[in-house]
């Protein structure tokens, strides 16, 4: 990786800023009531059917739609932040609704529409987050630092998420702890609302600014749609080396596997944070989906245990690092009233590559083995650092040495703030 130089804003500063601390809380608390909320619907969904089968078709069908329409949720609420708490209400009723199903039974039919209608409507609250990071910091080192520990936030959450909502249904009821959630969209979003208008920070785009008028115009942003292949060749990555380890080694020592995997990403995601690093932003997404590609190939090459550790550890640092850089590019190359809708994308181009590796490498597995997934695997990984490489060189060609003095230049005015 480029060498890094010490300094920069401190992650104490950063949630110093004006407000950071309540909207970062808020949004915390918001992205809890999504990191809980897989079990609970599920076996909510079976317990109203009484069919494991509608209850996976159901949460598939809600997960699905969740993400395709999220890009339009997220424009929505950057044209109109009211909106926030009109799908933030809609949600925890729909959800209630399906509580309430979870005691009284339902049809498999109604079941699926209401998971269906539910999944329409969950608010944007990691893109709201990062895109309100990006009006709050001062410069490109707060901004760095803000999504880095942004993103390790958010991650952490959605690791420990399923583990907390296996003890809610353990200790009372699947429906009840789907109604923990509801509690959590609540009061989550309740106290973003009223941070966000406290904070009087604007998501509407100011007087002749630049305008993005559909998600096709962001289409046209340059690098954007290469960033949004890099990302969802990412998480179909992942998705497939998951697989691969299941099959090879078993559920157990995947658990492990995906754990070093959280643990490496948190910890390089905070690391990557405190530096200052020479190369542009696309530079680095191409050196970190380099590196996540050989990462992956060790397993294919070598299929045991100690090397798929070491390999996911790795994979972790360079997957959540990864992701925290495509933020990063989207703060600084999509213009304003776009950022929150171009966020969601990254978000969701992650999801559906995630979704679309597992169903590839479950065929696969079929057809040809653990090894040939193995190697899917690094090939996945290994086409989407191609692309990064391609757009990062047809990157303009003064923008490196832009960024250099732009962040040493933040990196100097910030060092006060650092200590």
């Amino acid at each position: 990786m480029s060498r890094p130089s010490k300094g920069g804003t401190s992650y104490r500063a950063v949630l110093a800023l004006p407000h950071a601390r309540k909207l970062f809380a808020a949004a915390m608390l918001a992205r809890l009531s999504y990191g809980l909320l897989g079990l609970p619907l599920l076996l909510t969904l079976k317990q109203a059917t009484g069919s494991y089968a509608v209850a996976g078709t159901a949460s598939g069908v809600f997960g699905l739609v969740t993400a395709l329409l999220a890009p339009a949720r997220a424009r929505l609420v950057s044209r109109r932040p009211r909106a926030l708490m009109a799908l933030a209400g809609a949600y925890a009723s729909l959800l209630g609704a399906i509580a309430v199903l979870g005691v009284a039974g339902a049809a498999p039919w109604l079941a699926i529409a209401l998971a269906t209608a539910a999944g329409t409507v969950p608010p944007p609250v990691g893109p709201l987050m990062r895109t309100l990071w990006g009006r709050l910091a001062t410069d490109q080192a707060q901004r760095q630092r803000a999504l880095s520990l942004d993103t390790v936030s958010e991650s952490t959450v959605f690791a420990l998420g399923p583990a907390v909502g296996g003890v809610l249904i353990s200790e009372t009821s699947p429906a009840l702890a789907l109604a923990s959630c509801i509690a959590l969209v609540l009061v989550g979003f309740g106290a973003l609302g009223t941070a966000l208008r406290r904070s009087a920070v604007e998501l509407r785009p100011t007087a002749g600014s630049a305008a993005v008028r559909s998600s096709w115009g962001l289409l046209r942003v340059p690098g954007f749609a290469a960033l949004l292949l890099v990302v969802f060749s990412s998480g179909g990555a992942l998705a497939v080396e998951e697989i691969a380890a299941v099959a090879s080694w078993g559920a157990g020592v995947t658990g492990w596997l995906l754990a070093l995997c959280s643990v490496g990403g948190a910890l390089g995601g905070l690391a990557y944070g405190r530096r200052t690093w020479r190369l542009t932003p696309a530079k680095r997404l191409a050196l970190l989906a380099a590196s996540a590609a050989a990462c992956l190939a060790l397993p294919a090459l070598f299929t045991a245990v100690p090397v798929a550790a070491f390999a996911m550890l790795g994979l972790g640092v360079c997957s959540d690092t990864l992701l925290i850089t495509s933020f990063l590019l989207v703060d600084s190359t999509v213009p304003t009233d776009g950022q929150l809708e171009a966020g969601t994308w990254v978000s969701t181009s992650y999801n559906l590559g995630i979704a679309a590796g597992s169903a590839f490498a479950g065929a696969l597995l079929d057809q040809a083995g653990s090894g040939a997934v193995f190697a899917l695997a690094a090939t996945t990984a290994s086409a989407g650092a191609l692309v990064a490489s391609v757009a990062a060189h047809g990157s303009a060609p003064g923008s490196e040495a832009e960024e250099v003095a732009e962040v040493g230049e933040a990196a100097e005015g910030s060092e006060a703030v650092a200590r």
